[in-house]
C-alpha cells in the first residue's frame, strides 16, 4: 500500500487582475508550500475552486504544478465530480500528465444511494491505476460515505485513503474500525486534525498550511511521535486562525490572508467574493496574533 506523507495543502489557485490562471504564481505557490511544511498538494479541489475552472483550465494546472514539482512531493489531483463518465475521462487525462494520486469527492447535487457511492468511486477507480484518496464532505455535497460502504471501498486496491469533513471524530472511528491499518484518514478540518489524529488519523489535507504550514507539520509530527503536549500547544495557538479563514465562503478568507503576508494570489471568481472590510479586519487581526 502506497504511504503518503502527513501534511498536505489543498492548494487555492491564484488569478491575475483579469482571474485568468495566474500559472507563475501557481509554480511559486506550490514550491513556496513545500518548503513550508507539506509535504504534498491537492490541486483543483473545492479550495482550488475547481466548480469556476474550465476542463481545459483544470488541466493545464495539473501539468503546471506537476511540472515544477516533479518528484519533490506528490501531486493530487481533484477529478472527482457529480458526473462519473466525466469524472473518469477527467482522471484518465490526468493520468497521463503523471500526477501521484487522485481526490475523488462524493457526488455533490444529485445525491445516490450507499450503493450508488460506491458504485461511482469504484468505477472510477478501475478506470486508472493511480492511487485513490476519496472525500468525505456531507456539508458540500449532500451525502456521507456510511462505515459499511467505506470497508467495501477499502478493500479496492487502489483506493487508499479518505480526507474526511464530516465533522465527526464518532464517523472517523468507525472508519478506523472496519477499515484495513494501512488505509489513510486525513483531516479535511484543520481544527479537528490534532482530535482526528488522537483516533488514528494519518495526518491533514489542510487549508490553514498556507499561512503555517511549518508549524502545522510540526504539530502533526509532534503527535505522532509521541509529544502531545507540543502538539496540543500549537493547536490551541494556531485555533483561531484555523476558524477565521472559513470566516467567509472559502478560499476568499485564506486569499486574503496571503496577500497580508506579502504573498498575493489575486481574488476569488464568481459566485464567490473577495471578503468584506468586516471580514477582512478578523482575518488581519488573527494574522497579527500569529506573527507576533
Amino acid at each position: 500500500m502506497i504511504k503518503f506523507g502527513p501534511v498536505f495543502t489543498a492548494m487555492v489557485t491564484p488569478f491575475d487582475n483579469e482571474l485568468k490562471v495566474d500559472f507563475k504564481r501557481l509554480a511559486e505557490l506550490a514550491l513556496k508550500l513545500l518548503d513550508s511544511g507539506s509535504t504534498g498538494l491537492v490541486v483543483v479541489g473545492t479550495t482550488g475552486e475547481s466548480p469556476t475552472l474550465t476542463k481545459e483550465e483544470k488541466l493545464s494546472v495539473f501539468r503546471a504544478v506537476k511540472e515544477v514539482v516533479g518528484n519533490k512531493a506528490p501531486v493530487i489531483a481533484g477529478t472527482g465530480s457529480y458526473s462519473t463518465q466525466e469524472s473518469i475521462n477527467l482522471s484518465k487525462e490526468v493520468e497521463k500528465i503523471g500526477v501521484d494520486g487522485l481526490l475523488l469527492v462524493n457526488p455533490y447535487y444529485n445525491k445516490p444511494s450507499q450503493e450508488g457511492l460506491y458504485q461511482h468511486f469504484k468505477t472510477v477507480a478501475g478506470a486508472v491505476d493511480l492511487p485513490v484518496i476519496l472525500y468525505n464532505h456531507p456539508g458540500r455535497t449532500g451525502v456521507s460515505i456510511d462505515p459499511q460502504t467505506m470497508e467495501k471501498l477499502a478493500g479496492i486496491k487502489n483506493i487508499v485513503a479518505v480526507k474526511d469533513s464530516s465533522g465527526s471524530l464518532s464517523l472517523i472511528s468507525e472508519y478506523k474500525l472496519c477499515t484495513p491499518s494501512d488505509f489513510m484518514i486525513y483531516s479535511g478540518d484543520d481544527p479537528l486534525t490534532l482530535p482526528i489524529l488522537s483516533v488514528g488519523g494519518a495526518g491533514v489535507i489542510s487549508v490553514a498550511s498556507h499561512i503555517a504550514g511549518a508549524d502545522i507539520n510540526k504539530m502533526v509530527t509532534s503527535f505522532l511521535n509521541g509529544d502531545i503536549e507540543t502538539a496540543q500547544k500549537i493547536h490551541y495557538r494556531l485555533f483561531d486562525l484555523f476558524k477565521v479563514l472559513f470566516c467567509a465562503p472559502s478560499p476568499a478568507p485564506t486569499k486574503a490572508a496571503l496577500k497580508m503576508t506579502g504573498f498575493s494570489v489575486g481574488g476569488v471568481r464568481l459566485p464567490l467574493l473577495d471578503v468584506n472590510e468586516a471580514d477582512y479586519a478578523k482575518i488581519k487581526a488573527v494574522m497579527d496574533k500569529i506573527t507576533k
